[in-house]
């Protein structure tokens, strides 16, 4: 079973993700935001992260460049896409540029989604 960690601050997305990832067979973690989402990786290991822009503590592009200075390999190349309401204020290439591999605008398109993470961990 292929294991999602969604950093995500607010409780009714991270709540509807989850629920439609877990339907999907997908193990899923959640943290509320980018520290945590850093200490939960140094525990497990993920199959792919979904990460909001805009969290207290530590903000998504901060968490995402973290993730990709981890020392181990592994965790330092997991998928990461970026969930925000703010999409239309990035290219593609920002996104890159920051470390994540795609993202989703809100409000979430609970079938993209779905798609997103199906083919990011090969779960076709």
């Amino acid at each position: 079973m292929k294991t999602i960690l969604i950093g995500e601050d607010s409780s009714v997305v991270q709540n509807m993700a989850k629920k439609v990832l877990e339907y999907q067979n997908f193990r899923i973690l959640t943290a509320k935001n980018g520290e945590k989402v850093l200490e939960i990786l140094q525990n497990e290991s993920v199959d792919l992260i979904l990460l909001d822009l805009n969290m207290p503590v530590m903000n998504g592009e901060a968490c995402a460049k973290a993730i990709r200075h981890l020392p181990d390999e592994q965790k330092s190349k997991v998928p990461i896409i970026a969930i925000t309401g703010n999409a239309s204020n990035y290219t593609m290439q920002d996104f890159k540029e920051l470390g994540f591999n795609d993202f989703i605008p809100k409000p979430i398109n609970f079938d993209l989604l779905v798609g997103m993470v199906k083919k990011m961990t090969g779960n076709l």
